[in-house]
């Protein structure tokens, strides 16, 4: 049966026929999830379109559902209620062609500081007038995070099963946070403001779940919301993203006084080695250290997705190595699940494909390194592959 799948996987790859969902079947019996990245510049490669149709069962836009994808300044400036307007067109063809095939959609992201338009938090959506009071920007963000969750839910229902609501809101060295703050809620990121703490306060974690929890629970939807960030599985930043977790789920209160869950889950985001070196590649104990993250968060009553790993290689002749520990990290992952509890619902490789030609240095040569996928650039099968296949079917 292994050596069948394995087959039908490799075919799919070579020929891109689209018939063979190999890796998500794998994973099925387990409780998880297997999904793949797609950029708009995807949707023209036919190979690349077949092969994730093939093997995946979820996909996560790698910039397109984003709000400073979203946004639409001239139309913002237009409206009469003063409340900000999307362009869905982009975003729309690719929700169409994942639900078209029959794959999910991992909603990335509502709120997110980074790269975040400055002309969003100005009064009348024009950066030469003065940034807007704090009432005026929660109720933008608000009827943001409203009518995106609403659009794709209606156009696509049952499509995007998940949304990262924040993203990377917990700050890891001195001077990103108030080190008197268990949360240690990002105030600054690479110098910068963060405009969301600045100008909608201290509680906009909270309060972007709050509005993403009542958007879902209008709709009547079955969306998942949840909190993803980067080195979530290193214990210092787990326990603030705990904390944070804490806060989300302790904010609101139902009618009979009750604690409203506003966070369903973690995502972990799993980008696992050195960052453009290999030293601190390939360390057996990183997947110790997931494992127990994952059960941290599980005892706190919190699903878990690892949403965009990347086991990084920079060094070709690891390939066997490299292999191994993937293996390795899928038995852990194919075994954390149980009768009595399976928290782990998703993996979502970013790191899918090879990057042999990428400049040393890049964003990308750093971030997924050169020798870290699944498959080489041109989707031929990998053992790294094989041995994930390998691992999801004993």
């Amino acid at each position: 049966m292994l050596l069948a799948l394995m087959c039908l996987c490799a075919a799919a790859a070579a020929e891109g026929d689209g018939e063979v969902a190999c890796l998500a079947e794998l994973a099925d019996p387990y409780g998880f999830r297997m999904g793949a990245p797609l950029s708009f510049n995807q949707m023209r490669d036919s190979a690349y379109l077949n092969f994730v149709s093939s093997v995946f069962n979820s996909v996560t836009m790698t910039n397109e559902m984003k709000a400073y994808s979203l946004l639409d300044q001239r139309q913002s400036k237009a409206t009469e209620d003063g409340m900000p307007k999307m362009n869905y067109a982009m975003a729309d063809q690719m929700v169409g062609w994942a639900r078209d095939q029959g794959l999910g959609v991992r909603g990335h992201v509502l709120v997110w500081d980074a790269y975040m338009t400055d002309w969003y938090f100005h009064e009348g959506y024009d950066s030469s007038k003065p940034y807007a009071d704090q009432e005026t920007i929660c109720k933008r963000t608000e009827s943001y995070i409203r009518d995106v969750i609403r659009h794709f839910e209606e156009k696509f229902p049952g499509t995007v099963y998940c949304w990262d609501v924040v993203n990377e809101a917990v700050g890891d060295s001195a001077g990103e946070y108030d080190p008197k703050d268990p949360r240690h809620l990002r105030t600054k990121r690479s110098g910068n403001d963060n405009l969301f703490q600045k100008y909608m306060g201290d509680n906009y974690v909270e309060l972007s779940f709050l509005y993403a929890r009542n958007a879902v629970e209008e709709l009547g939807a079955d969306i998942k919301l949840y909190y993803n960030d980067y080195n979530a599985y290193f214990s210092d930043k787990a326990q603030a993203i705990l904390a944070l977790s804490d806060s989300v789920n302790h904010f609101a209160k139902d009618a009979d006084g009750n604690d409203r869950v506003l966070m369903d889950g973690i995502g972990m985001q799993g980008y696992i080695g050195g960052y453009g070196s290999q030293n601190g590649c390939l360390v057996d104990s990183h997947i110790g250290m997931i494992r127990d993250a994952i059960q941290g968060y599980a005892e706190k009553g919190l699903e878990v997705q690892i949403t965009e790993m990347a086991v990084r290689n920079f060094d070709k002749s690891a390939a066997e190595k490299h292999a191994a520990f993937y293996g390795d990290l899928f038995k852990m992952l194919r075994d954390i699940n149980t009768d009595e509890n399976a928290p782990f619902k998703a993996v979502s490789i970013w790191g899918l494909t090879d990057y042999p030609n990428e400049p040393k240095g890049t964003y990308v040569y750093n971030l997924n390194s050169p020798y870290g996928g699944l498959v080489t650039e041109k989707l031929a099968i990998k053992d790294a592959f094989l041995k994930v296949a390998e691992a999801l079917s004993e």
